[in-house]
């Protein structure tokens, strides 16, 4: 019989490599990225563009042409678009982050071909109807403006101002004064100039099986005017290089019984020599259940349903954030504790019981992370967007299971002084 009062043995996590993808230049300049799995007869088809908030020659036109393509086009109105899509049971989305834009198609194999057209349409030639843009607009703002009434969007919101800048992309508020100002016209010309096909980098990956050449002749036929556009990649870059935290910033809610802690500060990118193993730190600290902060803020001191540590890595910028939500008059307690919980960092070696734990926990999730083409399609694409080496997982690994006590207490002493993180208050008033 099984005695469950045994753990099962812990097999340690074999080399990693990602499946090669092959990769395909298209006549216009697109790259066509393949990653075929026939395990499910489904797949994915998805078309990136660098149009995301760090392009957007005005605060909000990303976000506002991203969700517009679906919204119709010259040949198809909306409700057309959304009933093809139903029809084959398929998924199409479009929204744009902050470097880029994404059009993602998820369908049955076999539907592939019928569902391409649409794809070419949506993304060709949107015609930005005014009916459907002033209701788009409406709808956002009255979204944005539900998100601020909660603490914890708040917080957020303020903690990306003074981490990276009001002015720059990565920390600009949302202004709804300015997003309902936006044209259609607007949206048409920043449509031309960022979603050009030579531009695009296509990603296909499942069972791909006899649909990679219509995939290719699909998009080799789409039309391609590239046009020039201007980042913000200096000024992200300049405000991270000038950081320095000022202190505790309050942001009085009147009338809210919740209190949202963000605390963190620029962090060092997925380039940086250290970045596995200050991944690992930043677990230890506040990165899964058990975690130093879990134990603390929520298991023994009960001020929290959760709290995490996280490390947020984005084309031009990395950051740290700890982020958790507590009663009103615990703001203070908490943040002391949290910063107790950095100092011990500082102070002491991780016992070797609780680093072997983490090292686990991380290894484990990162081989689940792996389980289907989807997931792997998508750490190749960061592999892709962030210029990674690749074998960028297989340090990640050797690091992970490699990195003692002594060196994680050296890079908590040099990067989780809380002096040096920026602390940001949402809630009840002082």
């Amino acid at each position: 019989m099984l005695d469950r009062t045994i753990a099962p043995p812990v097999q340690p996590l074999a080399r990693v490599t990602l499946p090669a993808a092959e990769v395909i230049t298209l006549p216009g300049g697109a790259r066509l990225h393949v990653l075929a799995n026939d395990a499910q007869p489904v797949v994915r088809l998805q078309a990136v563009f660098r149009a995301g908030k760090m392009v957007e020659p005005r605060p909000g036109l990303a976000m506002l042409t991203a969700r517009m393509l679906l919204e119709g086009t010259i040949t198809r109105t909306a409700r057309q678009i959304a009933d093809e899509v139903a029809f084959y049971g398929a998924s199409l989305e479009c929204d744009a982050g902050l470097d880029r834009s994404t059009l993602t198609l998820y369908c049955l194999t076999r539907h592939l071909p019928a569902l391409l057209p649409l794809v070419n349409d949506v993304l060709s030639n949107p015609a930005f109807p005014e009916a459907e843009l002033s209701q788009l607009k409406t709808r956002t703002i009255q979204n944005v403006r539900v998100e601020r009434q909660k603490t914890s969007y708040l917080a957020s919101e303020r903690f990306n101002a003074l981490l990276f800048g009001a002015e720059t992309a990565y920390g600009r508020p949302f202004d709804a004064d300015t997003f309902q100002a936006l044209t259609a016209d607007e949206a048409r010309a920043f449509h031309r100039q960022a979603y050009a096909m030579s531009n695009a980098e296509l990603f296909l990956c499942g069972d791909v099986a006899g649909q990679k050449d219509l995939v290719v002749e699909a998009f080799t036929r789409a039309e391609s005017t590239a046009g020039s556009l201007t980042s913000e990649t200096a000024a992200v870059e300049a405000a991270l290089e000038n950081f320095r935290p000022v202190g505790a910033d309050h942001l009085a809610v009147p009338g809210s019984l919740q209190a949202s802690l963000r605390i963190g500060r620029p962090w060092p990118g997925p380039h940086h020599p250290d970045t596995h193993r200050l991944q690992l730190l930043a677990k230890v600290l506040g990165g899964y259940f058990g975690s130093r902060l879990m134990k603390n803020i929520r298991e023994d001191k009960g001020l929290t349903y959760g709290i995490y540590a996280s490390v947020a890595p984005r084309e031009f910028g990395t950051s740290l954030v700890i982020g958790t939500d507590v009663n009103g008059d615990q703001a203070d307690f908490a943040i002391n504790e949290v910063n107790f919980e950095l100092r011990r960092l500082q102070e002491e070696l991780i016992p070797a019981d609780e680093l072997e734990t983490v090292k686990s926990y991380i290894l484990g999730k990162f081989a689940n992370e792996l389980s289907t083409v989807f997931e792997q399609c998508d750490k190749y694409k960061t592999l892709v967007f962030l210029g990674l080496p690749a074998d960028y997982y297989e340090r990640y690994v050797h690091d992970t299971e490699h990195t003692d006590t002594e060196t994680l207490r050296q890079l908590a002493q040099e990067y989780l002084s809380p002096e040096a993180l920026q602390t940001v208050v949402a809630g009840p008033g002082k």
